[in-house]
């Protein structure tokens, strides 16, 4: 058949169908194909019809109407998929087309992915897509890494289906070779993870500790909305706490309180403890999805685990703006552990990542798209080599303004049993972080005592490893040690 698209995307589920749509309304003529070819002919006719979409009866069908070099998407679940269409797609495509994978998929196997269709003389991108439905129609951040030569011929498409900030400017940019790009979505997730509990923590304490009515919360996140929180997630806060039930009440307390998860913020914990990066916030907001899930037992518990009364006497105006600086400090802290980790994952995959262009990737389109990104990409466009965002002096100061209500808060929270892990992981992250001497020597000594780890001295270079005899039983035998 002729050759007429620029690309064609398999899976036709919601992404895969919000995408084929951007595409085609961004002027780029598009092939689609579903495993199921009936969910290909319901949408030719359905949403797709009278646009420039073609639908593939076949691999076959969809390869012959693609232009070369052909580019082929992959919208389908992430794993034993995404490897079994590669498979099938191989041996119909020629030196120099192009396989890419738009699900949520590890980087490892992105990693395995480049090289193995690299060595069939094609190319292969891994790219993370944000935005949700909405974004994938409307416009979603992209995060592309894989084969570098294939981003020239994906790049118009890339960013032009993009979502626009700053008078035009994509979000959407090579990110780095292999998985680089999957690895900066899967952050991306871990963040997401984080600012979902964090407001989720603020929630509970306005419902619980102040007794605020979800009309009263709509309008302080409302307020919230409109300044230095400005966010997707605050937005849609704010919108859910407005939403009503046929029956007049708040639809968000007809729901049940039991979390879900998809396993990217599992993956962001799990390479964080690899990499040794104290990514304490995101891995605690983790923890709490598995903690929701406990349902059953939480009720059991409730009725036997008792706490303190609730009670709360101080000035609720006063309180509502520690809230609001609780949730920006700990908001902050989330991303620069982020960072962290991506510089960590970046010396230790020989990527070289550009922080700025990052921030301006999730600046609109993507789930975590807020106000203060703009300030990121500042701090990293003045200093590419900043060590962690917290030293910045612009992060700096909003974490000293922040201090003293975060504190107010948990303070608030604990005294009247209301769990913060998040909140309070972010804070002691921060103190942590701030302080010149922990108590690592103690721990340091304890390690040498029942393992002889050996311990450095400060009395000494760096690098002189030590060993005591601490009981006069033991011998001068050390043993090895792990360093993260």
């Amino acid at each position: 058949m002729k050759q007429v698209s620029d690309i064609g995307v398999i899976g036709i589920a919601v992404m895969g169908e919000n995408l084929i749509l951007n595409m085609e309304s961004k002027g780029f003529h598009v092939s689609a194909y579903n495993r199921t070819v009936d969910k290909v002919e319901n949408f030719v006719n359905g949403r797709a019809k009278g646009k420039n979409i073609y639908g593939a009866t076949s691999i076959e069908d969809l390869i012959g109407s693609l232009k070369s070099p052909r580019k082929v998407m992959l919208m389908v679940k992430a794993g034993k998929p995404v490897d079994d269409f590669i498979d099938k797609l191989i041996p119909h495509l020629d030196k120099g087309d192009i396989i890419i994978d738009g699900g949520n998929s590890h980087f490892p196997d992105t990693d395995r992915r480049t090289k193995y269709v690299e060595s069939k003389g094609l190319y292969f991108i891994g790219t993370g897509v944000s935005g949700g439905e909405e974004g994938a129609l409307l416009g979603p951040s992209i995060m592309p890494g894989g084969s570098k030569a294939a981003w020239e011929f994906a790049k118009p498409i890339f960013q032009g289906i993009a979502a626009k900030v700053d008078d035009g400017v994509p979000c959407c940019d090579w990110v780095g070779e292999n998985g680089a790009g999957h690895f900066v979505k899967m952050v991306h997730n871990g963040i997401e993870y984080g600012d979902m509990q964090l407001i989720n923590e603020v929630y509970q304490i306005m419902k619980d500790v102040l007794g605020m009515s979800a009309d009263e919360m709509h309008e302080v996140f409302k307020e919230w909305n409109e300044g230095e929180l400005d966010s997707y997630l605050i937005e849609i806060t704010r919108d859910i706490l407005a939403f009503k039930d046929e029956d007049g009440t708040p639809m968000v307390d007809k729901i049940l309180d039991t979390a879900g998860q998809k396993g990217t913020g599992k993956w962001t914990g799990t390479v964080a403890l690899d990499l040794g990066i104290p990514l304490t916030l995101i891995t605690e907001s983790v923890f709490s999805r598995c903690l929701s899930a406990l349902k059953d037992e939480r009720v059991k518990a409730s009725k036997i685990l008792k706490g303190p009364e609730i009670s709360f006497s101080a000035d609720k105006k006063a309180f509502i703006n520690d809230l609001r600086d609780a949730l920006y400090g700990a908001k902050v802290i989330s991303y620069a552990q982020g960072y962290q980790m991506m510089k960590a994952a970046a010396a230790e995959y020989g990527w070289n990542l550009n922080y700025g262009s990052i921030a301006l990737m999730w600046r609109g389109g993507c789930i975590i798209r807020s106000r203060f990104l703009g300030n990121i990409k500042e701090a990293f466009d003045k200093n590419p080599d900043l060590a962690n965002l917290l030293l910045d002096p612009f992060f700096a100061e909003k974490i000293q303004t922040a201090q003293a209500g975060w504190r107010r808060v948990i303070s608030t929270a604990v005294m009247n049993g209301i769990p913060v892990p998040c909140l309070s992981a972010g804070l002691t992250y921060y103190d942590g972080y701030r302080t010149e001497r922990l108590p690592a020597n103690l721990l340091q000594a304890q390690r040498d005592y029942f393992g002889a780890h050996t311990y450095e001295r400060i009395d000494k270079p760096r690098g002189e490893f030590f060993h005591t005899n601490w009981t006069g039983r033991g011998g001068s035998t050390s043993s090895t040690t792990y360093d993260v």
